[in-house]
Protein backbone atom coordinates (compact mmCIF):
# COMPACT_ATOMS: atom_id res chain seq x y z
CA UNK A 1 0.00 0.00 0.00
CA UNK A 2 1.40 3.41 -0.98
CA UNK A 3 1.98 6.15 1.54
CA UNK A 4 -0.92 8.13 0.07
CA UNK A 5 -3.22 5.13 0.41
CA UNK A 6 -2.21 4.65 4.05
CA UNK A 7 -2.55 8.34 4.83
CA UNK A 8 -5.95 8.52 3.11
CA UNK A 9 -7.20 5.49 5.04
CA UNK A 10 -5.97 6.96 8.32
CA UNK A 11 -7.59 10.33 7.65
CA UNK A 12 -10.83 8.64 6.65
CA UNK A 13 -10.90 6.68 9.91
CA UNK A 14 -10.07 9.79 11.96
CA UNK A 15 -12.77 11.74 10.16
CA UNK A 16 -15.33 9.03 10.95
CA UNK A 17 -14.39 9.05 14.63
CA UNK A 18 -14.59 12.84 14.75
CA UNK A 19 -17.96 12.90 12.98
CA UNK A 20 -19.44 10.37 15.39
CA UNK A 21 -17.94 11.87 18.55
CA UNK A 22 -18.88 15.45 17.69
CA UNK A 23 -22.43 14.29 16.93
CA UNK A 24 -22.55 12.47 20.27
CA UNK A 25 -21.61 15.77 21.91
CA UNK A 26 -24.54 17.48 20.12
CA UNK A 27 -22.24 19.99 18.43
CA UNK A 28 -24.39 20.17 15.30
CA UNK A 29 -27.71 20.99 16.90
CA UNK A 30 -28.99 24.49 16.09
CA UNK A 31 -31.74 26.66 17.48
CA UNK A 32 -35.12 26.43 15.69
CA UNK A 33 -35.35 28.33 12.39
CA UNK A 34 -31.62 29.13 12.35
CA UNK A 35 -29.16 28.00 9.68
CA UNK A 36 -27.24 24.84 10.70
CA UNK A 37 -23.83 26.48 10.32
CA UNK A 38 -21.86 23.83 12.22
CA UNK A 39 -23.48 21.05 10.22
CA UNK A 40 -22.77 22.89 6.99
CA UNK A 41 -19.11 23.27 7.90
CA UNK A 42 -18.91 19.56 8.69
CA UNK A 43 -20.09 18.81 5.15
CA UNK A 44 -18.07 21.40 3.25
CA UNK A 45 -14.73 21.29 5.08
CA UNK A 46 -13.68 17.72 4.09
CA UNK A 47 -14.57 18.39 0.45
CA UNK A 48 -12.59 21.64 0.38
CA UNK A 49 -9.58 20.02 2.05
CA UNK A 50 -9.69 17.17 -0.47
CA UNK A 51 -9.77 19.61 -3.40
CA UNK A 52 -6.85 21.60 -1.98
CA UNK A 53 -4.81 18.42 -1.45
CA UNK A 54 -5.68 17.13 -4.90
CA UNK A 55 -4.68 20.43 -6.51
CA UNK A 56 -1.43 20.92 -4.59
CA UNK A 57 0.05 17.40 -4.40
CA UNK A 58 1.10 15.62 -7.60
CA UNK A 59 1.65 12.38 -5.70
CA UNK A 60 -1.80 12.42 -4.12
CA UNK A 61 -3.36 13.38 -7.44
CA UNK A 62 -1.64 10.46 -9.15
CA UNK A 63 -2.87 8.10 -6.43
CA UNK A 64 -6.46 9.34 -6.76
CA UNK A 65 -6.46 9.10 -10.54
CA UNK A 66 -5.06 5.56 -10.36
CA UNK A 67 -8.06 4.28 -8.38
CA UNK A 68 -10.38 1.89 -10.17
CA UNK A 69 -13.27 4.06 -11.46
CA UNK A 70 -15.65 1.12 -11.35
CA UNK A 71 -14.94 0.47 -7.67
CA UNK A 72 -15.16 4.18 -6.84
CA UNK A 73 -18.56 4.39 -8.54
CA UNK A 74 -19.90 1.14 -7.11
CA UNK A 75 -19.54 2.51 -3.57
CA UNK A 76 -22.40 4.88 -4.39
CA UNK A 77 -24.76 1.89 -4.47
CA UNK A 78 -25.07 2.10 -0.66
CA UNK A 79 -27.23 5.18 -1.24
CA UNK A 80 -30.21 2.90 -1.73
CA UNK A 81 -30.31 3.23 2.08
CA UNK A 82 -32.01 6.56 1.32
CA UNK A 83 -35.20 4.61 1.97
CA UNK A 84 -34.66 5.62 5.60
CA UNK A 85 -35.59 9.19 4.61
CA UNK A 86 -38.91 7.96 3.27
CA UNK A 87 -39.55 6.10 6.52
CA UNK A 88 -38.72 9.13 8.68
CA UNK A 89 -40.90 11.31 6.49
CA UNK A 90 -43.84 8.94 6.84
CA UNK A 91 -43.47 9.06 10.64
CA UNK A 92 -43.33 12.88 10.58
CA UNK A 93 -39.79 12.94 11.93
CA UNK A 94 -38.58 14.78 8.83
CA UNK A 95 -40.57 17.17 6.60
CA UNK A 96 -42.23 15.29 3.76
CA UNK A 97 -40.84 17.46 0.95
CA UNK A 98 -37.29 16.92 2.22
CA UNK A 99 -37.72 13.21 2.89
CA UNK A 100 -39.23 12.47 -0.51
CA UNK A 101 -36.66 14.47 -2.45
CA UNK A 102 -33.59 13.26 -0.55
CA UNK A 103 -34.88 9.72 -0.24
CA UNK A 104 -35.86 9.09 -3.84
CA UNK A 105 -32.81 10.94 -5.12
CA UNK A 106 -30.49 8.70 -3.14
CA UNK A 107 -32.41 5.55 -4.03
CA UNK A 108 -32.21 6.33 -7.76
CA UNK A 109 -28.48 7.09 -7.64
CA UNK A 110 -27.80 4.04 -5.48
CA UNK A 111 -29.84 1.73 -7.70
CA UNK A 112 -28.15 2.95 -10.89
CA UNK A 113 -24.61 2.93 -9.46
CA UNK A 114 -23.93 -0.69 -10.50
CA UNK A 115 -25.03 0.15 -14.05
CA UNK A 116 -22.79 3.25 -14.10
CA UNK A 117 -19.87 1.27 -12.69
CA UNK A 118 -20.19 -1.70 -15.04
CA UNK A 119 -21.45 -0.04 -18.23
CA UNK A 120 -20.40 3.62 -18.19
CA UNK A 121 -17.01 3.64 -16.41
CA UNK A 122 -14.91 3.46 -19.56
CA UNK A 123 -13.75 5.85 -22.28
CA UNK A 124 -16.46 4.71 -24.71
CA UNK A 125 -19.14 6.13 -22.40
CA UNK A 126 -17.20 9.09 -21.05
CA UNK A 127 -19.99 11.65 -21.38
CA UNK A 128 -22.65 9.38 -19.92
CA UNK A 129 -20.38 8.55 -17.00
CA UNK A 130 -19.74 12.23 -16.24
CA UNK A 131 -23.44 13.01 -16.59
CA UNK A 132 -24.33 10.32 -14.06
CA UNK A 133 -21.75 11.70 -11.63
CA UNK A 134 -23.23 15.19 -12.03
CA UNK A 135 -26.70 13.80 -11.32
CA UNK A 136 -25.35 12.30 -8.10
CA UNK A 137 -23.84 15.64 -7.07
CA UNK A 138 -27.10 17.42 -7.92
CA UNK A 139 -29.00 15.04 -5.65
CA UNK A 140 -26.66 15.79 -2.74
CA UNK A 141 -26.80 19.54 -3.32
CA UNK A 142 -30.59 19.45 -3.52
CA UNK A 143 -30.87 17.53 -0.24
CA UNK A 144 -28.44 19.86 1.53
CA UNK A 145 -30.23 22.95 0.22
CA UNK A 146 -33.65 21.70 1.31
CA UNK A 147 -32.30 20.70 4.71
CA UNK A 148 -30.61 24.06 5.23
CA UNK A 149 -33.59 26.13 4.08
CA UNK A 150 -36.33 24.06 5.71
CA UNK A 151 -36.81 26.62 8.48
CA UNK A 152 -37.48 29.30 5.88
CA UNK A 153 -39.54 27.10 3.55
CA UNK A 154 -41.95 26.09 6.32
CA UNK A 155 -41.16 27.94 9.59
CA UNK A 156 -43.99 26.21 11.48
CA UNK A 157 -43.58 22.77 9.94
CA UNK A 158 -41.58 19.73 10.92
CA UNK A 159 -37.87 20.69 11.26
CA UNK A 160 -34.90 18.75 9.92
CA UNK A 161 -33.35 18.68 13.39
CA UNK A 162 -33.12 14.88 13.22
CA UNK A 163 -30.32 15.27 10.66
CA UNK A 164 -28.12 16.94 13.30
CA UNK A 165 -28.20 14.09 15.83
CA UNK A 166 -27.17 10.45 15.72
CA UNK A 167 -27.71 8.26 13.86
CA UNK A 168 -28.78 10.56 11.01
CA UNK A 169 -25.94 13.02 11.60
CA UNK A 170 -23.57 10.26 10.46
CA UNK A 171 -25.09 10.61 6.99
CA UNK A 172 -24.69 14.38 6.91
CA UNK A 173 -21.24 14.72 8.46
CA UNK A 174 -19.53 11.65 6.99
CA UNK A 175 -21.41 9.86 4.22
CA UNK A 176 -22.43 12.97 2.24
CA UNK A 177 -18.89 14.41 2.02
CA UNK A 178 -17.56 10.96 1.05
CA UNK A 179 -20.12 10.69 -1.73
CA UNK A 180 -19.25 14.20 -2.92
CA UNK A 181 -15.57 13.33 -3.05
CA UNK A 182 -16.20 10.04 -4.87
CA UNK A 183 -18.22 11.88 -7.52
CA UNK A 184 -15.41 14.41 -7.92
CA UNK A 185 -12.89 11.59 -8.30
CA UNK A 186 -15.05 9.93 -10.95
CA UNK A 187 -15.31 13.14 -12.95
CA UNK A 188 -11.57 13.87 -12.63
CA UNK A 189 -10.77 10.38 -13.90
CA UNK A 190 -13.21 10.56 -16.80
CA UNK A 191 -11.91 13.93 -17.96
CA UNK A 192 -8.56 12.26 -18.64
CA UNK A 193 -10.06 9.55 -20.82
CA UNK A 194 -10.03 10.04 -24.60
CA UNK A 195 -13.28 11.60 -25.77
CA UNK A 196 -13.76 9.03 -28.53
CA UNK A 197 -12.83 5.35 -28.68
CA UNK A 198 -13.06 3.07 -31.70
CA UNK A 199 -15.70 0.45 -31.00
CA UNK A 200 -13.96 -1.90 -33.42
CA UNK A 201 -10.85 -2.23 -31.26
CA UNK A 202 -12.72 -3.79 -28.34
CA UNK A 203 -9.90 -2.55 -26.11
CA UNK A 204 -10.53 -2.56 -22.39
CA UNK A 205 -10.25 0.48 -20.17
CA UNK A 206 -6.69 1.65 -19.58
CA UNK A 207 -6.07 4.59 -17.20
CA UNK A 208 -4.39 7.57 -18.82
CA UNK A 209 -0.88 7.89 -17.36
CA UNK A 210 -0.08 10.84 -15.11
CA UNK A 211 1.83 13.54 -16.94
Amino acid sequence: MSKHAKLSAGLLAAWLVFALSSSALHLYEAAPNTPPIALGLAVVTPVVLFLLWFASSAGFRQFILSLNPRAVTLVQSVRVAGIVFLALGSFKILPEYFALSAGWGDIIIGATAPFAALMLANPAHRRGFIFWQLLGIADLVNALALGTLSGFIDPHGIPTAAMAVLPMSYITTFAVPVFFILHIIGIAQARRWPSTVSAATGAGFQPVPQR
